[in-house]
């Protein structure tokens, strides 16, 4: 497995889960956050203490300059980024109607430029190869549930652009695959999931019948990082209890 992983998006969620995880197979972890400076430093604390390595590092993912630091703060701390998980993203929900250029730019630079970015310097950096995880989410071949319709757009793109830059640094033996969760119980996704009412109405709506937690997608990510994924690349595994169901039920 590669020995220091960057992961955007770190001190929560998804992003958090997988940094637990991959400690304990011995990957050095860098954590990467935005703001929240108290759970990244916790959680790397609560690494260290397990007998791990890891450090937070601070970075907007929307700032090309952030990004650019964050790699080399990981460098600096850890050792050559070896791995990378770009988890941190944002979303909006709105009507098409009512969208607002400002926030539909901020979207597209956390989510898919800030992404890209973040897999350039991954490439310069990956001298001796590596793995990428992009998460990306069943939003993108479904469009996205009411209202997240430029969500989905933006995890369409990350599709895409991991579907291209796979057969773009394969030669170089870094792999690059993305991870799609289905509704999954994060701090994005806490004011749905906060009411049961509502939590019940969306978990009809999945073959499972039931939302994933983050150390279900986190599994997913941990064995896409690992040498048992060795000649996995340009992937997209569907971490979503089975996809997105609109009628009756067949039991």
């Amino acid at each position: 497995m590669s020995n220091v992983c960057l992961i955007t998006g770190g001190a929560r969620g998804i992003g958090a889960a997988t940094a637990r995880l991959v400690a304990k197979d011995g990957m050095a972890v860098a954590i990467g956050y935005r703001e929240r400076a108290d759970a990244a430093e916790a959680l790397a604390a609560e690494i260290k203490a397990a007998g791990g390595r890891a450090a937070p590092v601070k970075g907007d993912v929307a700032s090309e300059a952030d990004i650019i630091s964050m790699f080399d703060q990981a460098e600096k701390a850890l050792g050559p980024v070896t791995g990378l998980v770009n988890s941190a993203g944002i979303s909006i929900k709105s009507a098409v109607r009512d969208f607002e250029a400002a926030a539909l730019e901020r979207l597209m630079a956390v989510n898919v430029i800030g992404l890209i970015l973040c897999c350039r310097e991954a490439s310069r950096r990956m001298t001796s190869g590596g793995a990428i995880v992009n998460i990306s989410s069943m939003a993108a071949p479904i469009g996205g549930r009411a209202g997240a319709s430029a969500y989905a757009a933006t995890k369409a793109a990350v599709d895409s652009f991991t579907t291209g830059f796979a057969k773009e640094v394969g030669k170089r033996n870094i792999r690059v695959n993305a991870v799609r969760p289905g509704m999954t119980r994060t701090d994005m996704t806490a004011h749905q999931l906060g009411d049961p009412k509502i939590e019940a109405k969306l978990a009809e709506t999945i073959p499972m019948h039931r939302v994933g937690e983050a150390i279900e997608i986190a599994e997913a990510v941990r064995w896409l990082l690992s040498p048992a994924a060795s000649f996995i690349s340009g992937a997209h595994v569907d971490a979503s209890g089975g996809g997105f169901v609109i009628g009756d039920r067949w039991d």
